[in-house]
């Protein structure tokens, strides 16, 4: 281990642990660096997500799981995925009431998640969450969803071994979710199975599964369990521990690792994009300002700053007609164009390079940008100008990163629209962006 921080997780500091897991929350650069350390580690852990229907028990189930587990001698991690506050994003049941009696067993480690707003029962940085805990020495790390519904069923892509929970008495138990979260699970757990219903619903779910076929030729188990007197937890984890035993060493972790890497895909690029900019965006969109697809393809390219290309070189001279014959003589460039530009108080002279250009500025006005810029540092490189996809995203970006633009995007030599971002922003050079 070559940082403090890994090091402390490895050798079981809970401190340590918590403060990683806040840095994951909350996107933390260190967050990356701490797990590219630690990722080695990974891959130890069982990985069990626990999924279903509100109201179906899991969390007393969970609860359950984690003692019996404890009465093993095993370390437990916990991901308890709640449902956000509309007021202030964070998880409405905190550190789950009913797993309270845990909180002094260093043995377990539990963290409220809260969905903020994210789909499929799961909170963003889930993932990454379950990375750390495993590698932390965690023999078993539980994800527990929100209450889910029928096509909610992202915990597929993150766990080793899914447990959907049932519960009777829902009506027409199978159809009523059949189309989503019924496919993905390694094991059923019918609970509250004390209630009506129960035997009657394990016959649909036998009778699904007889109609069914998975490519791993494994039959989910169904379970019966009385979550809250503690009943039936001793085979639900056989049926886990019967599905991960068959499913290590085979294609299950490459398929899982294939379905994380898009969530982490998808994450990142929703990080690279400011708030503000998805707001703008969404308003040109609905009024007709900008097309989804136009949109779409400038933030795949970077927002419009990535995918640029070199469109000129602006250099300053007292003199189009003396500098020219250096260009044209002794380069053998050939000059392209040359016009006035009223709005900027300068002739421009265009000379092409490869896939650029050279363009000399000559003022018309002693008080123009280019006049002051001669008096005050001579003739020379004025500012460096580059083609972006999507002007408009670009300088939303900018202005959201609270770069200073010196103008709004205007017309200019040659009829390309273009802002200039000032120095002070750029690392001392004054920088073009044009309208590709």
């Amino acid at each position: 281990m070559t940082t403090d921080a890994a090091e402390k997780i490895v050798s079981g500091d809970i401190r340590a642990l918590a403060r990683a897991a806040t840095w994951i929350e909350d996107r933390r650069p260190e967050a990356e660096t701490l797990l590219r350390e630690l990722f080695p580690l990974t891959g130890r852990a069982t990985i069990l997500g626990v999924t279903g229907p509100p109201g179906a028990g899991k969390s007393t189930l969970c609860d359950q799981i984690v003692r019996a587990l404890r009465d093993e001698g095993k370390s437990v991690g916990v991901l308890a995925v709640d449902p956000s506050s509309p007021y202030t994003g964070g998880a409405i049941l905190g550190d789950r009431i009913r797993m309270q009696q845990h909180h002094a067993d260093e043995g377990v480690f539990i963290r409220s998640m809260a969905t903020r707003g994210w789909l499929g029962g799961l909170a963003r940085a889930t993932t990454e969450m379950t990375m750390l805990l495993d590698a932390s020495g965690r023999d078993v790390v539980i994800v527990e969803t929100v209450g889910v519904g029928q096509d909610e069923v992202e915990i597929a892509r993150l766990a080793g071994v899914t447990m959907v929970v049932l519960v009777p008495g829902m009506g027409d138990d199978v159809q009523a979710i059949k189309a989503g979260i019924i496919e993905i699970a390694d094991v059923f757990v019918i609970n509250k199975s004390d209630l009506p219903g129960a035997e009657k619903l394990e016959r649909e779910l036998t009778s699904y599964l007889g109609l069914s076929h998975r490519p791993d030729g494994w039959t989910p188990k169904i379970v019966h369990t009385v979550a809250s007197d503690g009943e039936g937890i001793a085979e639900a984890l056989k049926a886990v521990r019967e599905y991960h035993a068959q499913s290590v060493g085979k294609s299950h972790m490459a398929e899982i690792w294939s379905l994380r890497l898009k969530e982490m895909l998808r994450e990142r690029l929703l990080d690279r994009l400011p708030e503000e900019e998805l707001v703008a965006a969404g308003r040109d969109v609905a009024n007709k300002l900008r097309d989804p697809y136009s949109v779409i393809r400038a933030w795949l390219n970077g927002s419009g700053l990535k995918g640029c290309n070199i469109d000129h070189l602006g250099v300053a001279v007292r003199s189009l007609d003396q500098a020219l014959p250096f260009y044209r003589d002794q380069l053998g460039l050939d000059i392209a164009m040359r016009e006035t530009v009223e709005t900027e108080k300068v002739n421009v002279a265009m000379l092409p390079v490869g896939g650029a250009r050279i363009e000399l500025l000559e003022p018309t006005e002693p008080d123009s940008v280019i006049g002051k810029f001669l008096d005050k540092r001579g003739e020379g490189l004025h500012h460096v100008a580059l083609k972006v996809p999507d002007l408009k995203a670009a300088v939303e970006r900018l202005r959201a990163s609270g770069a200073r633009l010196m103008n709004e995007p205007r017309a200019g030599a040659g009829g390309h629209f273009y802002v200039f971002v000032h120095p002070s922003s750029t690392g001392g050079v004054l920088l073009e962006l044009i309208q590709a």
